[in-house]
């Protein structure tokens, strides 16, 4: 089992930057995809970016694109996402999940952490 525990999230203004973080744990995770999705008020939960465990290419949304970083530590076992330029739309509830490289669907889900950003 996967466990995963986002940390980082708070208020922030508009143009302000945050980092959030994913301490993962559990059974080996090497071959894991790590995602970080958001959830906004009324919203369907919506994919932000993606990596893979043991490198490769990295996956943005649009909205997101060249304002987040996605990020991964292995010594640390933890995975980043860098948020830059923020703007209101941006506030949401950021999830960590994760899946194993080749699945379709994240079976593994943190606890969420809290994004506003205010104007």
């Amino acid at each position: 089992q996967v466990q995963l525990v986002e940390s980082g999230g708070g208020l922030v203004q508009a143009g302000g930057s945050l980092r959030l973080s994913c301490a993962v744990s559990g059974r080996r995770f090497s071959s894991y995809v790590m995602g970080w999705f958001r959830q906004a008020p009324g919203k369907e939960r919506e994919f932000v970016a993606s990596i893979r465990w043991s490198g490769g290419p990295r996956y943005y949304a649009d909205s997101v694109k060249g304002r987040f970083t996605i990020s991964r530590d292995n010594a640390k076992n933890t995975v980043y996402l860098q948020m830059n330029s923020l703007n209101v739309e941006d506030t949401a509830v950021y999830y960590c999940a994760a899946r194993v490289a080749g699945s379709r669907d994240y079976d593994h889900w943190g606890q969420g952490t809290q994004v506003t950003v205010s104007s």
